[in-house]
C-alpha cells in the first residue's frame, strides 16, 4: 500500500509541476526558505509541519480538484514519515527540497516527480530501520548495527 501512495505522490507532483507557474515555483522557494529559517532549537514537530507544507503550497499549484487533494495527503504522510524518522532526517529534507526545485527551475517535472518519489521512499526506509532499532532495544538486545545477511527489514 505505501508504493501505491508514494507513487501517487510523484504522478500528482509530476501534473502540478507541469503547470508550475513562475509564482508558484517561487511560492515553493519562500516555502523552503522559511522552513530553513526556523531557529535551530525549533521543536521537530513544527519543523516537520514546516517541512510537510511544502507539499500543500504544491498542492496549491496544482490548480486541479483531482491533484490537489492527493498532494494535500502528501503532506500528512510526509509529517507523519518525518515524525518517526526524527529529528536526522532534516538535512535531507532540505536538501531534496532544493533538488526538487533545481528539476522545476530546469523545466523538469518527470526529474522533479523522481525526486519527491525518491525522497519519500528514503523516509519510509528510515522509519523501517528506527522501528527495527526500537524493537531490539525492547527485546533487550543492543541497538547496533547487524550486518547479517539473514536479517531483512518488513515494510
Amino acid at each position: 500500500m505505501y508504493d501505491q501512495l508514494k507513487g501517487a505522490q510523484a504522478s500528482a507532483a509530476e501534473i502540478a509541476c507541469g503547470r508550475m507557474s513562475p509564482s508558484r515555483l517561487e511560492a515553493l522557494r519562500e516555502s523552503l526558505e522559511e522552513t530553513c529559517r526556523l531557529p535551530a532549537d525549533t521543536g521537530w514537530e513544527q519543523k516537520a509541519a514546516a517541512h510537510a507544507a511544502f507539499f500543500t503550497v504544491l498542492a496549491e499549484a496544482a490548480d486541479d480538484l483531482v491533484v490537489a487533494p492527493v498532494l494535500v495527503s502528501g503532506a500528512e504522510l510526509a509529517y507523519d514519515l518525518m515524525i518517526t524518522a526524527g529529528r536526522a532526517a532534516d538535512g535531507m529534507v532540505i536538501n531534496s527540497r532544493r533538488r526538487f526545485l533545481e528539476y522545476l527551475h530546469a523545466g523538469d517535472p518527470e526529474g522533479a516527480a523522481l525526486e519527491l518519489e525518491d525522497h519519500l521512499r528514503i523516509l519510509h526506509v528510515m522509519c523501517r530501520l528506527i522501528g527495527v532499532r526500537r524493537h531490539r532495544r525492547r527485546n533487550g538486545r543492543p541497538a547496533t548495527r547487524d550486518h547479517s545477511p539473514s536479517q531483512s527489514i518488513e515494510s
